[in-house]
């Protein structure tokens, strides 16, 4: 099990910690019943917080920040000699935590992506994982929820019986999310993003070796051009541009340089 601390990679406090390292602290506040927020994050999710202060005080404020992407975790090794072997990819840790769930009796929640998503998520899961308790569901309404929505919302899964509730919303919005629902909510929220759509069968992952070199970006480009183009093809660039200067000291990432948000934006 591994856990070195978090650490600053432009501006967001990054967990250097391995699978396990990871469940095992999910599954800690599972059973304690403690609110604990968890994000997978890739180079898009450090670059919302690396470009808005806002956003990077919702990042920081939760309690558990993986690498998600391959460049991420390199970053972790180059500026803070982490030696992680691994990244902490969202989609095997949501697999993982379901895993752990079904044996120990923690029951789960599935909040986001539509109605025939989740049921196929919930089919192909019980699957995999035949003793998971699912204690119930709740389809996104691809919109800004309502304060009354918001209540409705905390009231249907508190009442489920649901012990950790996975968040699939898409970054960043999932990150919105589990900042703004985790006070309300003792237990741990997983932002896990795309891990809906791959688990359900509705998005092919990229091949194993793209994904160890770091080129699952590229699949997922070619994938959905239209739709992600910008978030590679500009942010990737940036990222490294950004990091060369923090790796160089000629530019300080200051975690507290950040702006406490005075208003919830409810995304549901």
């Amino acid at each position: 099990m591994i856990d070195r601390g978090r650490h600053n990679v432009l501006g967001i406090m990054i967990n250097a910690v391995d699978y396990e390292a990871a469940v095992q602290k999910i599954v800690d506040a599972a059973r304690a019943k403690t609110a604990f927020a968890v994000s997978a994050l890739a180079v898009h999710g450090v670059m919302t917080g690396a470009l808005d202060r806002e956003h990077r005080y919702r990042l920081n404020a939760l309690d558990l920040i993986v690498p998600d992407g391959q460049p991420v975790r390199w970053a972790l090794n180059r500026l803070h000699g982490a030696n992680l072997r691994d990244r902490v990819y969202g989609p095997t840790l949501m697999l993982k935590t379901c895993e752990r769930a079904a044996e120990e009796g923690l029951p789960i929640f599935l909040f986001g992506g539509s109605e025939p998503l989740l049921a196929s998520l919930q089919t192909k899961l019980k699957e995999q994982f035949p003793e998971l308790q699912f204690a119930g569901h709740q389809a996104s309404k691809f919109r800004q929820l309502t304060a009354d929505e918001r209540e409705e919302t905390v009231e249907t899964i508190r009442n489920s019986g649901a012990a950790i509730t996975m968040v699939g919303l898409g970054c960043p919005r999932q990150e919105v999310w589990a900042y703004e629902f985790r006070d309300a909510l003792s237990m741990p929220l997983l932002a896990v993003g795309a891990a809906f759509n791959f688990h359900a069968g509705l998005l092919p992952q990229a091949p194993r070796m793209m994904q160890a070199w770091g080129f699952e970006w590229l699949f997922r480009l070619l994938a959905e051009p239209r739709r992600l183009w910008q978030r590679y093809l500009l942010l990737n660039p940036l990222y490294a541009s950004m990091l060369c200067l923090q790796a160089c000291h000629l530019r300080r990432f200051d975690p507290n340089d950040a702006v406490r948000p005075d208003h919830e934006i409810l995304y549901g």
